[in-house]
C-alpha cells in the first residue's frame, strides 16, 4: 500500500513538472529561476535582494517560493481559446516566462553599473546558465572587488554670492568628507543637500543639474580626488549669468480657471494654510508645506500652485487654484451579523458635511440599527437582540487649543475632534445604555513617519436600567455561582479617562503605543469633597461608581520582503492594565481577550485564557475569558498566488492573564514561573483577496499547544489533532497586523 502511494505521488509530481513547459515553444527554454549571488560576503552596502529588482527577467511566481501555482493554472487551460473555461484559466494564471539572452545581457549590465554606483568601480558580473530539459536557471554572480574611497575634496563655485552663502570652508556643514565611500548615493545626496539649501533661500530656478563632479583616481590605490563644480545660471539664450534670488509678490486664490470665482472657504482658513508670504524669500519647503496643508483639508479635492515672474524685477506672483469637493454626502450601508450562530442584520445611515462652517470642518452623523435572532436561550420572555445608536463627530483641521505657539500650529498637520455617542442595547438578559463624549487631538510632523493622538477628555456613562429576574437569579444573586467580575459589569459605571497614542510606520517597521488612565481626578475630588460611598466602599459621582485604572498597549511589526512576491512578517503585541483605588476589577471594555482573527488564530475570539483557565459555562465565559494582561507573538509568511489571490502560512502564540487572583478564574493569574507553559500556540494557513482598496481575508487555524487541558491529547493537539475540537475559521477585512 505504501509503495502505491509513493508511485502515485511521483507520477503526480512528474505531471506537474511537465505541465509547466506545456506552452513553451520548441527550441525555447522556460526561465525556471533567477538568482543573484555575491562572492564577497564582506562587501559593504551590497544587498542582493535589492539588486534583484534590476534584473529584467524574474521567472514565474511561486507559491511560498516553491510551487508555480499561477503557471500551473495557465497550463491547465486547453488550446481552444473559444471555450470560456480556457479563457478563465488563462486570465487567472500566468504565461510562461521564457529565457531571453538579450534581456539577460542587459540585466548583467545593469548589475555591473549598480556595483560601480555603489563604489565598486572594478566590479564585474558573470552570468551562469544551468539548463535541464526545457528549463534554465540563470545565476548572476557578482564580483565586487575592492571599493573606492574619497581622498580629497575641492570646491569650484562659479557664483560668488553662492560661494559666500555656502561657506565651504566650514567643513561641519559639508555632506562629503574624506574617507567616505565614493558612490553615487553619497555624491547625489550632496547635490540634493546643496540644492535644497539654495532653493529654501530664494534661488527659485536652481536645480541639482547645476552641480557636477570631476573625479581623478590616485594611481596605485583605491582612492579618488574629487572636485565639486557649481555652474553659473544657464537657460535657453541666457548663459553664464549669476543665479537670481527671488521674493514672493502677491498671493491670489481662485477656484477653477476663473480667477474671479469664489472659493467656499473662509479667507482666514486659506491664509493659515499658506506658507508663501508676500515680501519673503521664495522657499521650496514653504511651497511643499502649502501643498501638504491644503491636501489634508477634507473640503479640498486638489490644489495647483503656479508662479509668474515679473518681467522687470525678481519677484514671483503666486496663484493658488483650489478645487473643492461636494460638501455633503449621504450613504447607506447594510451588513449581516453572525454571533455564535445567531443570525442578524444591521444597517447604518451616514450623513457627512466636509465644510460645514466654511473652514473644512467635517461633520458626520451616523444612525445605526441592528437586530439579531437569539436561539437556545431558555427562561427569558424575549429572545431577540436589538441595538440602536446615534453618533455625531465634528473634526476641525487644526488645533483648537490655547497656549500653543503659532510656529508649532503651522508646522504640524493637526486635527481637533469632538465626538458624542448614544448606544441603546436590548437583550433578553438585560438592557444597556451607553452615553459617550470625547475631545481629542491628532497630529503628525510633516517630515517624519510619526503620528500622535491625545484624548484630552473621554467620558463614558454606562447604565443598566433593567436586568431580567432569570439572569439575576442564575448568575448575580446565586451564592453558588456568584461572580464578582460578572456583577461588576452589570452595574452602572462612570469612566472619565485621558490618554496618549503614538504610531510610526515606514513600510518596514510599524510601532503603535497607547497609554490611558481613568478616575484619578475624580479620586482626588472624592477625598477632598468627601463624595458619597456605596455599599461596596466605592466613591460615587452623580450616584454612580467611577472606574479607576491605568492601561498601556504596545505593538511592533517588522516586514521583511524576500522577493517580488514573498514577504515575512513578525508581530509582537503586549498590553497590561491595572485597576486600583476606586476599582478592584477593570471595566469589561478595557479588559483584554485572546483568540480571533487578529490574535492566536487557533482559537475563536474570546475563547482563550486567562492562563490555564478552563471554560465551564459558555453563556458567561465571554466575561470570564478576559484578563488584565495580554501577549501576542505572530509570524506570517505571505505570498502572492495568482490574479487577486494571495496566501499565508502563520504561527501564533500568546495568551491573557489576570494580575490579581479571582476565584471565578482559577489558573488565570500571571506567574512568571509558569507563563511560558501557559503560552498557547496555533498554526494555519490563509487565503486573501486583494482588491487594492481593501483585502478580504480567510484564515484557518489549528491549535498546536493548548494551556487549558485535562488530558495529554488536549495539551498537545499538534500531536493528536481533532478537527471538531482544534479548528477555527476566521473571516475578516484587512490584514491581521
Amino acid at each position: 500500500m505504501r509503495s502505491k502511494t509513493v508511485i502515485i505521488v511521483v507520477l503526480a509530481l512528474l505531471m506537474v513538472a511537465c505541465s509547466e513547459t506545456k506552452y513553451v515553444p520548441e527550441g525555447e527554454y522556460l526561465l525556471d529561476k533567477v538568482r543573484v549571488l555575491n562572492d564577497d560576503k564582506e562587501a559593504v552596502g551590497i544587498n542582493t535582494n535589492d539588486l534583484r529588482l534590476l534584473v529584467r527577467d524574474r521567472g514565474n511566481s511561486r507559491l511560498f517560493s516553491a510551487a508555480k501555482v499561477p503557471l500551473m493554472t495557465y497550463s491547465m487551460s486547453g488550446r481552444d481559446t473559444t471555450r470560456w473555461v480556457n479563457r478563465l484559466l488563462r486570465s487567472m494564471g500566468e504565461t510562461p516566462q521564457l529565457y531571453d539572452s538579450a534581456s539577460t545581457a542587459q540585466s548583467a549590465q545593469n548589475l555591473q553599473m549598480q556595483l560601480q554606483n555603489l563604489g565598486y568601480l572594478r566590479g564585474t558580473v558573470d552570468v551562469i546558465n544551468t539548463t535541464k530539459k526545457r528549463k534554465v536557471v540563470t545565476t548572476y554572480l557578482l564580483h565586487p572587488r575592492n571599493p573606492y574611497f574619497i581622498d580629497h575634496i575641492d570646491y569650484d563655485i562659479h557664483d560668488s554670492a553662492i560661494a559666500v552663502l555656502l561657506d565651504m570652508a566650514d567643513s561641519t556643514h559639508r555632506g562629503l568628507r574624506p574617507g567616505m565611500m565614493f558612490n553615487v548615493e553619497n555624491l547625489d545626496n550632496e547635490r540634493k543637500r546643496i540644492t535644497r539649501y539654495l532653493t529654501n533661500r530664494g534661488y527659485y530656478q536652481f536645480n541639482k543639474d547645476f552641480i557636477s563632479y570631476k573625479a581623478d583616481s590616485v594611481a596605485g590605490s583605491n582612492l579618488v580626488n574629487l572636485t565639486l563644480v557649481l555652474h553659473r545660471f544657464r537657460k535657453g539664450e541666457q548663459n553664464n549669468l549669476p543665479h537670481q534670488v527671488y521674493t514672493i509678490g502677491s498671493v491670489n486664490y481662485h477656484s477653477g480657471q476663473d480667477t474671479d470665482s469664489v472659493i467656499p472657504l473662509r479667507r482666514r482658513v486659506l491664509e493659515s494654510n499658506t506658507f508663501l508670504t508676500p515680501g519673503s524669500l521664495y522657499a521650496s519647503q514653504d511651497l511643499q508645506q502649502t501643498y501638504n496643508h491644503f491636501g489634508r483639508l477634507g473640503a479640498v479635492r486638489y490644489t495647483n500652485i503656479s508662479f509668474h515672474e515679473r518681467p522687470d524685477e525678481p519677484v514671483l506672483d503666486c496663484d493658488i487654484q483650489v478645487s473643492t469637493n461636494k460638501p455633503s454626502t449621504l450613504s447607506f450601508q447594510p451588513e449581516g451579523t453572525n454571533t455564535a450562530g445567531d443570525l442578524g442584520a444591521a444597517a447604518s445611515l451616514t450623513y457627512q458635511n466636509r465644510n460645514i462652517f466654511h473652514g473644512s470642518e467635517n461633520l458626520s452623523i451616523v444612525l445605526r440599527g441592528a437586530f439579531e435572532a437569539i436561539k437556545g436561550l431558555e427562561g427569558y420572555n424575549n429572545t431577540n437582540f436589538q441595538e440602536y445608536s446615534a453618533e455625531a463627530r465634528l473634526t476641525f483641521p487644526r488645533f483648537i487649543a490655547p497656549f500653543l505657539a503659532s510656529s508649532f500650529r503651522r508646522r504640524v498637520n493637526a486635527t481637533s475632534e469632538v465626538a458624542l455617542l448614544y448606544d441603546l442595547q436590548n437583550r433578553p438578559e438585560f438592557r444597556r445604555r451607553v452615553l459617550s463624549a470625547a475631545w481629542r487631538y491628532k497630529w503628525n510632523d510633516q517630515n517624519h513617519h510619526d503620528r500622535y493622538q491625545v484624548d484630552l477628555l473621554d467620558l463614558n456613562y454606562i447604565s443598566m436600567p433593567w436586568i431580567s429576574e432569570t439572569f439575576k437569579k442564575e448568575y448575580l444573586d446565586n451564592n453558588n455561582s456568584r461572580n464578582s467580575i460578572l456583577r461588576y459589569n452589570y452595574e452602572n459605571l462612570f469612566i472619565m479617562k485621558v490618554g496618549f497614542g503614538y504610531a510610526y510606520n515606514n513600510g518596514n517597521y510599524a510601532i503603535k503605543a497607547n497609554v490611558e488612565t481613568a478616575g484619578n481626578l475624580l479620586q482626588l475630588a472624592s477625598k477632598t469633597l468627601r463624595f458619597h460611598q456605596n455599599d461596596e466602599g466605592q466613591y460615587t459621582f452623580l450616584d454612580v461608581a467611577y472606574a479607576q485604572y491605568a492601561r498601556g498597549v504596545f505593538d511592533f511589526t517588522r516586514n521583511v520582503r524576500l522577493d517580488y512576491n514573498n514577504q515575512l512578517v513578525f508581530h509582537i503585541g503586549f498590553g497590561i492594565a491595572y485597576p486600583y483605588g476606586n476599582s478592584r476589577i477593570l471595566p469589561f471594555e478595557k479588559r483584554f481577550f485572546s483568540g480571533g482573527a487578529n490574535s492566536v488564530r487557533g482559537w475563536s475570539v474570546r475563547s482563550l485564557g486567562p492562563g490555564k483557565f478552563i471554560s465551564t459555562d459558555g453563556r458567561i465565559d465571554f466575561i470570564n475569558q478576559t484578563g488584565d494582561m495580554k501577549l501576542d507573538l505572530n509570524m506570517e509568511y505571505r505570498a502572492k498566488l495568482f490574479w487577486k489571490f494571495a496566501g499565508a502560512l502563520f504561527v501564533d502564540a500568546g495568551n491573557i492573564w489576570t494580575i490579581r487572583e479571582y476565584a471565578e478564574q482559577p489558573g488565570g493569574q500571571f506567574k512568571f514561573s509558569e507563563f511560558l507553559q501557559q503560552l498557547a500556540v496555533g498554526y494555519g494557513l490563509g487565503i486573501r483577496l486583494n482588491f487594492d482598496y481593501f483585502i478580504i481575508r480567510f484564515d484557518m487555524g489549528m491549535k498546536a499547544v493548548n494551556p487549558a487541558y485535562e488530558t495529554e491529547r488536549e495539551h498537545f493537539p499538534i500531536l493528536y489533532p481533532k478537527l471538531s475540537r482544534d479548528f477555527a475559521f476566521h473571516f475578516a477585512v484587512g490584514l491581521p497586523f
